[in-house]
């Protein structure tokens, strides 16, 4: 007895069936998505014990600081947004380093040809380090000035707390812009201690240079000064724009030279 196939099932043994002139066959994509590339960055800069130290650092050096001024000075503080700004830039100062092992560590450790090699797109991976690392800024910016506005409020007696929710999100948005900004120097420069002496030397050298001599031209240049400004209420249009200024010219440039550069 004959056995009865269903039309659209081939015979056993047929050929498969050809596919229409010019049709291309499904082909399933195996990039990972930005979520997954995110993540994998995230846990790649905590991974290390240099990620591992620098994190610590930037959560515990300002509120450590913190104590140690508030419980040794004899002089009232008057306001907190004062502190607290101040402790956000000394955050950010350290995030600019782990932003910087992010890219540049990748080229000092040749661990690039991998990571290129596993997603060959530089823009999509650099977007991913962009975000990871602007994440973990915002994240432990935030952990360290609420441990500052601890410290201020068991050790700084009878001060004003107004504007202590402005000063927080300066310093919270501080911790990512800072942190981006070295992403942009380490891609940029492809190598830790030329990215991170470049940074420092630029901002804590010749910047306070340029304040001394021109301080209207200091001010329109220097990061650190924005945030403190913005974390003080003054001047808000032109401490935003400096900290865009940094942020858009270090992240493009670590874009532009990241998809030119040879992966050897």
């Amino acid at each position: 007895m004959a056995t009865v196939l269903p039309a659209d099932l081939p015979a056993r043994g047929a050929p498969p069936a050809a596919s229409p002139p010019g049709a291309r066959p499904p082909v399933r994509s195996g990039a990972p998505s930005v979520a997954t590339l995110v993540g994998v960055e995230i846990r790649k800069s905590l991974s290390t014990r240099s990620g591992r130290s620098l994190a610590a650092a930037a959560t515990l050096l300002a509120p450590a600081a913190t104590a140690l001024i508030a419980s040794a000075s004899t002089e009232e503080l008057g306001s907190v947004t004062g502190p607290i700004g101040v402790m956000g830039m000394l955050t950010g100062l350290v995030l600019v380093a782990l932003g910087v092992l992010s890219t540049a560590g990748e080229w000092s450790h040749r661990t690039v040809q991998t990571t290129y090699l596993l997603v060959p797109r530089r823009g999509r991976v650099l977007a991913a380090k962009a975000a990871a690392v602007g994440l973990l800024g915002a994240v432990l910016a935030a952990v360290s000035a609420a441990l500052v506005t601890g410290a201020l409020a068991l050790l700084a007696g009878d001060v004003s707390w107004d504007g202590t929710g402005r000063a927080l999100g300066v310093v919270v948005a501080a911790g990512a812009v800072f942190a981006l900004v070295g992403t942009g120097f380490g891609a940029a420069l492809a190598n830790t201690p030329a990215a991170l002496t470049s940074f420092y030397l630029v901002v804590l050298g010749v910047l306070p240079l340029v304040r001394t001599f021109k301080p209207e031209v200091g001010s329109r240049l220097d990061p650190a000064e924005a945030v403190l400004t913005l974390a003080q209420g003054g001047t808000p249009t032109q401490s935003l724009l400096v900290l865009a200024g940094w942020l858009g010219v270090s992240l493009a440039a670590g874009a532009v030279v990241t998809r030119r550069r040879a992966v050897a």
